[in-house]
């Protein structure tokens, strides 16, 4: 129903004109053009990213969404669709994901017309994953809950895992990710008379200290969390006695429990060291994406697909670490997301994600979109 080549075609294409989080205009037209090719209804409640829907028989929708922004990262890969936008690229397989689901529709729609379809399919094509949380974006622009989704599928690329892989677990797949900024304030004086001032240098130093002992001291030993130290600065002129500080970073932990603890103990943190130093310092949290939890009343459906498409499922014993937005999705219906194997020694493609040398066959994306609709016929065979 779908050839390599449409696969291959359509997945440089995006790859040449990649755009970042929220403007993704050029892409999200692109999308467009195959949805009306099919006369898809669709939607557009955010300036970018569109939701397309198929039509079955039924008032019951099952979801599938890909993330079609690209990073601010300058390609090094010496291939003729290499990224046209100096420091924009598809570093991290979104303009895989985003054919993925292209591909999708052109084949369920073939499939509609052969076997009917008994559930209505919705394809989101989200934008700003990378930054910005675009599913929340979305999530609060449109009205999901009005479809009935029974439930919604994700998939992303993975190049540690070699082609023909597909990788899962139950509950916690990827981790929260929230910010953390330490402001410091003391109180300037000439290196002459620094004995009265409150050095901002000190407190910065006790803080990065503390901070750094938080997993050490603070945290179950059998838990998983980072706590990153990003940057940090202090300090105006070579002779005066620094005034201002600043500490930035980091949290990755799977359990909410675990990231109050960090949240706690930074505050208790920024109070301990005033006391010390007589410097104010305060610190902020950004909360960045939830931890994905993968529903386990769906792992069966994803199961059954890879033995029916002859793909070699690999359960996770630890999640990755790595921020994921498509986390929020929860909150619409039982969720699920997979890692698809990409990695292919034989033509060179190991560089990992992020990497300005990430690349991929898209015959993989098969692979995806085989499971993809095997998810489909389970749906339809259930009525």
């Amino acid at each position: 129903m779908v050839s390599l080549s449409f696969l291959q075609n359509t997945r440089r294409q995006i790859h040449q004109y990649p755009e970042l989080g929220l403007n993704e205009h050029k892409t999200t037209a692109f999308i467009i053009e195959h949805i009306k090719k099919l006369s898809l209804t669709y939607f557009t409640p955010l300036e970018t990213g569109v939701i397309a829907l198929l039509e079955g028989s039924s008032d019951q929708t099952i979801a599938f969404r890909a993330d079609i922004d690209a990073l601010p990262i300058e390609e090094m890969n010496s291939i003729d669709y290499r990224s046209t936008v100096k420091n924009v690229m598809h570093a991290c397989g979104h303009d895989g994901h985003t054919t993925n689901l292209i591909a999708l529709m052109y084949a369920l729609v073939a499939y509609k017309e052969k076997y009917g379809l008994k559930h209505n399919i919705m394809f989101i094509f989200q934008p700003s994953e990378e930054a910005n949380a675009g599913a929340k974006l979305l999530m609060d622009a449109f009205d999901f809950n009005s479809f009935h989704i029974k439930a919604i599928f994700g998939m992303h690329l993975m190049p540690d895992a070699p082609t023909g892989e597909v990788l899962y677990k139950n509950d916690e797949i990827t981790a929260s990710a929230t910010e953390y900024r330490f402001f410091i304030n003391g109180k300037s004086a000439h290196v002459a008379n620094k004995h009265t001032g409150h050095a901002a240098s000190e407190a910065l130093l006790l803080t990065l200290q503390q901070v750094a002992t938080i997993q050490q001291f603070h945290l179950p030993g059998l838990n998983k969390n980072i706590v990153h130290i990003g940057q940090f600065n202090a300090g105006e002129a070579i002779n005066t006695v620094p005034s201002n500080g600043y500490l930035e970073g980091t949290i990755r932990t799977y359990s909410p429990q675990d990231l109050n603890i960090i949240k706690n103990q930074m505050m208790n943190i920024a109070k301990s060291v005033e006391l010390t130093t007589q410097c104010n310092v305060r610190v902020e949290f950004a909360e960045g994406y939830p931890a994905t939890y993968n529903n386990a009343s769906l792992k069966e459906k994803i199961d059954q697909a890879c033995k029916n498409v002859n793909l070699t499922p690999v359960i996770l014993y630890q999640p990755y670490l790595f921020g994921e937005d498509f986390a929020f999705y929860r909150d619409i219906a039982p969720s699920y997301f997979v890692f698809v194997g990409c990695r292919n020694e034989a033509l060179g493609h190991t560089s990992g994600l992020h990497t300005n040398t990430f690349n991929f066959d898209e015959a993989v994306l098969f692979n995806s979109l085989n499971l993809f609709i095997e998810i489909v016929r389970s749906y339809d065979n259930e009525c």
